[in-house]
């Protein structure tokens, strides 16, 4: 069974950059490259959606995946501080009586 290859971001960079910049179709670079004409159309793709945040690589967030993981984490804090809160107002109530 073969593996996977992997090809580094700057790999990819310059296969895409060979369709939109040197005016290659897909096949012939993809062909000159070794590659699959899919996987090249889908690292085109990718490149013209993703903007500068294309082949990130494994694990990296976007910024707005990132803000979102940040507030998400503030919520939770602040929930865990309201309750304590709430807990507190309940236990000094109790001892005023």
């Amino acid at each position: 069974m073969s593996r996977r290859k992997k090809y580094s971001k700057e790999f990819k960079l310059d296969a895409v950059s060979l369709v939109l910049e040197q005016s290659y179709s897909r096949a012939e670079a993809a062909r000159s490259l070794g590659l699959n004409s899919n996987m090249l159309g889908r690292w085109v793709t990718e490149h013209q959606d993703g903007g500068g945040q294309a082949f990130r690589g494994n694990g990296k967030l976007t910024p707005e995946q990132e803000e979102i993981r940040k507030l998400r984490s503030q919520v939770k804090n602040l929930k865990m501080e309201k309750e304590i809160l709430k807990k507190a107002t309940v236990f000094f109530a109790k001892e005023m009586q």
